[in-house]
């Protein structure tokens, strides 16, 4: 693998329709192109999914929609996106907005769930929720019920040689507190991680 790999090269496409502009990344003239397809497809699901979820929770009405993205990583091969949708219909007391994320390696176009950046059998579901929980106490960060423990494939982006955890609104915390993210370094990480996966070619010297 090689370390020096360029950045794909992201053009933004949107979804428009009246009171809906949602923004996404497509990646083009990657040098596989069976790669590149299957990279936009999961990123293109991933925004209907996004859409489809807010249609499950807001009332009927004149709903406005807008989506975003941001990309967190985009070296060394490894691609890392987080894409965001808000919707409010009137009526409610509050908007609501909806996260998802795809970490994918650009040369093979593999999709990277939480459970694969891992080595198979690792016990990484306890070394992250225990991470989380020291944060979680020292940052005073309110819950709903406590927190006990990360799902097998909870949601999660790399940025900057770190592993971020992340939950969506009401999953773990009150509405105000926004979306709890919480960073875990690479390096905390090292006994667990797959040495072929994305956080051994990110923290690779």
């Amino acid at each position: 693998m090689e370390l020096n790999q360029l950045p794909a090269t992201v053009l933004t496409r949107t979804i428009s329709r009246p009171n809906t502009t949602i923004y996404y990344p497509q990646l083009a003239g990657l040098a596989n192109q069976q790669a590149e397809k299957d990279i936009n497809r999961a990123i293109h699901q991933t925004v209907q999914g996004l859409i489809h979820e807010q249609q499950r929770v807001q009332v009927p009405g004149n709903t406005q929609m807008q989506g975003s993205y941001e990309i967190k990583t985009n070296e060394r091969g490894i691609f890392s996106v987080v894409l965001n949708n808000y919707a409010y219909t009137p009526q409610m007391a509050h908007g609501m907005t909806f996260l998802g994320s795809i970490t994918a390696d650009i040369q093979t176009g593999k999709l990277y769930t939480l459970r694969e950046l891992f080595k198979p059998g690792s016990d990484y579901v306890k070394v992250i929720s225990e991470n989380i929980k020291r944060q979680i106490k020292e940052r005073s960060i309110p819950t709903l019920n406590g927190f006990t423990s990360i799902k097998p494939d909870q949601d999660y982006y790399l940025a900057d040689k770190a592993l971020v955890i992340y939950f969506q609104l009401y999953e773990i915390t009150p509405y105000y507190v926004g979306f709890p993210m919480f960073p875990i370094s690479v390096y905390e990480l090292e006994p667990l991680i797959n040495e072929k996966g994305p956080l051994a070619i990110l923290s690779a010297d």
